[in-house]
């Protein structure tokens, strides 16, 4: 049962919706679910709530007929007295997201089509066993037009070189299924001029990668804790180094961090109502038929939470670890666990603060230790590590490592290489693209009066009061009202911002506040007329601001699967509401500009992008004053030093770190 407001679903609940829609007859035979998640109550609502009050459970489902192709949205009422129906209303005109269910059965479907593998056939291609369908959804300037009624989607074809190879190594270039996604009908297939294969080495399991050995020189490390970590979980809550915060999880944005407040002495200060990522627009920039239709939502049009995937101690994470199951549903309504879809954990981090008096050689050294949430998502070809990071001295760092395989393509033995791409083998380019992530930020620095001020550093001119042309200044600009929302990063001011909270001030009389120090952040180079940037104008800017409003979750709209038009933040922001002192969302746009390297196939290393939240007169000095230094340990070895020169140990063993 849920304890707090906030909880997410349980496999309970899930069910007890399905049971209240069947009886109202809304579930018909023919209807499917796109999603079913917490009816997350209003901000208010959560806010006044205390231990012991009445908690009002309700469920949000999105459902899609797939006899008329009409979509609804139901919210089930969750009462220990029995459970109803609160709404049922039909949404007209939008798609819902597409499911993990409809992935597999598109597949499956298409391989027993005889048109399908006829055309597989022509290719040479005729071990369906090797054969890869993977489905894509499509934007609506990009929908063949006699189908635009249509739930559709698009699939590309790869093969296997073997049953366990690389299942993304050899696309069939050239070749595109069009398919209903209700009926699972092969409605056409698309061709071009078919491009021979390419003589590519696309394997990473080593016992398929020619003449492959593994690395010898690799000791044991070990990360223990004897004691236990230093975090706590009561039941949603986590609490750790004067961090309190609260963890959710839902089928599109996967981990949801709410409430996160620090312990200043005790007193108990917020800094963070909610923060979650709200989509993830990744557009491929080649024009070619193989890619022109190549424009993911990964988290509108398919979900995050439901691309999670389980975490293994020793692999995804190291250490003291504590995981957290996700439970979500299927397009039948029944609900499913993933195991281990949330790690959390402590991590050494190297130096937090040091100092050596040259004077007397006295030294304070103090280790840095984060706390970490951490889930893993796969996304077709991709996988994305995202990783929120709480620090000791009240930074907070949001990190997201992309890995996987990238999509490739080959071309003519004559053809000169693509220019929007790189080779990366024979005859094989990867295309350039880019990932777009928006980071949703609900901040409310020491309650909910909250002003953005956008800084820019600049250089003060030579003159009587700076004849050296040394003095270097900042400045301060409010952004006043949501016409002034869209910002952007300056690299020439080192430009951020900083939410402050005007009505109180720290013990030096200045505003309290939380600093974004940006990171990762590049331009669209997209047309703002365009048909991609139509559907998403999110992406043209570094930062937006908006108005707090409960119902303002998604950037690029609620329903971004066949979109033709933006239906989120330039629809937000039209009313121009006020920015000045009042409960505020920032929206940071950042990710990766992906000038493909050869470096990175057929494998990609992880590439990591982050931003900080770093604390800016919230507190009046350094707040990791506290930490205690960390008995010595380690092992240093002196080059042509006697035996007795070699020290090692444990935690506990020699001098401490001051």
């Amino acid at each position: 049962m849920a304890n707090h407001p906030l909880d997410s679903l349980s496999a309970e609940e899930f069910r007890r919706t399905t049971a209240a829609l069947r009886a109202g007859g809304q579930l018909t035979p023919t209807r499917r679910f796109a999603s079913i998640t917490l009816d997350e109550p209003a901000k208010a609502t959560v806010l006044a709530w205390r231990a012991g009050d009445l908690i009002e459970r309700r469920s949000l489902s999105v459902l899609w007929d797939r006899a008329d192709n009409k979509t609804y949205e139901a919210v089930v009422a969750l009462a220990d007295s029995g459970d109803s129906v609160f709404s049922f209303d039909h949404i007209p005109g939008v798609t819902p997201n597409f499911t993990v269910d409809e992935w597999h059965d598109c597949e499956v479907a298409l391989k027993k089509d005889p048109t399908v593998v006829a055309a597989l056939a022509e290719r040479g291609v005729t071990d369906l066993d090797l054969v890869l369908i993977d489905v894509w959804t499509y934007g609506h300037a990009v929908m063949p037009e006699r189908w635009r009624d249509r739930r559709l989607g698009w699939a590309d074809v790869w093969v296997r070189s073997s049953p366990t190879g690389n299942p993304y190594a050899n696309p069939l270039s050239g070749l595109k299924f069009i398919v209903d996604m209700n009926t699972m009908e092969l409605l056409d297939i698309d061709r071009a001029p078919v491009v021979d294969p390419a003589p590519v080495m696309g394997e990473y399991e080593p016992d398929l990668v020619p003449g492959q050995t593994l690395r010898t020189d690799i000791k044991p490390l070990h990360i223990t804790q004897p004691d236990g970590p230093s975090f706590e979980i009561d039941g949603n809550v986590i609490r750790w180094q004067n961090w309190s915060f609260r963890l959710a999880f839902n089928y599109r944005e996967g981990p949801v961090i709410h409430q996160v407040t620090y312990d200043d002495h005790g007193a108990v200060r917020d800094i963070a109502y909610r923060m979650s990522f709200a989509e993830m627009i990744v557009p491929y920039r080649d024009s070619s038929f193989d890619h022109y239709r190549r424009t993911a939502y990964d988290i509108g049009e398919w979900g995050l939470g439901y691309m999670t995937t389980s975490l293994e101690l020793g692999c995804d994470c190291l250490g003291e670890i504590r995981y957290v199951d996700a439970t979500l549903t299927d397009s039948l309504g029944e609900p499913f666990d993933i195991k281990n879809a949330i790690c959390l954990h402590e991590e050494d981090n190297a130096v937090l603060w040091k100092h050596i008096d040259s004077i007397n050689g006295r030294a304070e050294v103090r280790r840095q230790r984060r706390m970490v949430v951490s889930v893993h998502a796969t996304v077709a070809n991709y996988e994305y590590l995202v990783y929120w990071r709480f620090y000791q001295d009240g930074n907070i760092e949001c990190e997201v490592r992309a890995t996987g395989i990238m999509v490739t393509t080959p071309y003519a033995e004559d053809d000169p290489a693509p220019r929007t791409g790189t080779v990366v083998d024979q005859r094989t380019y990867a295309p350039f693209h880019q990932h777009f992530l928006v980071a949703r930020l609900d901040l409310d620095v020491d309650g909910r009066t909250n002003t953005v001020l956008e800084i820019d550093s600049q250089a003060e001119p030579i003159g009587p009061d700076n004849p050296h042309g040394l003095a270097l200044t900042t400045k301060a600009t409010p952004i006043a009202s949501e016409s002034e929302s869209a910002r952007d990063f300056k690299w020439e001011t080192q430009r951020g911002w900083k939410v402050i909270n005007p009505e109180k001030l720290n013990g030096l009389g200045t505003p309290v506040s939380y600093k974004l120090v940006p990171g990762a952040a590049f331009p669209v180079m997209m047309d703002p007329s365009s048909p991609q940037y139509l559907r998403a104008p999110v992406m043209g800017h570094t930062l937006w601001v908006t108005r707090q409003h409960d119902d303002e979750k998604w950037p690029a709209g609620t329903y971004p699967t066949q979109s033709a038009t933006d239906d989120g933040l330039t629809r937000w922001i039209a009313d121009d509401e006020p920015l000045l002192s009042t409960d505020l969302v920032l929206w940071y746009v950042f990710g990766i500009h992906h000038i493909t390297r050869p470096e990175e196939w057929p494998i990609m290393a992880v590439d990591a992008v982050s931003f900080w939240l770093k604390p800016f007169g919230f507190f009046d000095r350094n707040p990791s004053l506290d930490v205690p230094p960390q008995p010595g340990h380690g092992r240093a070895v002196v080059e042509g030093a006697p035996e007795h020169a070699t020290g090692h140990g444990t935690a506990g063993d020699g001098p401490s770190c001051h």
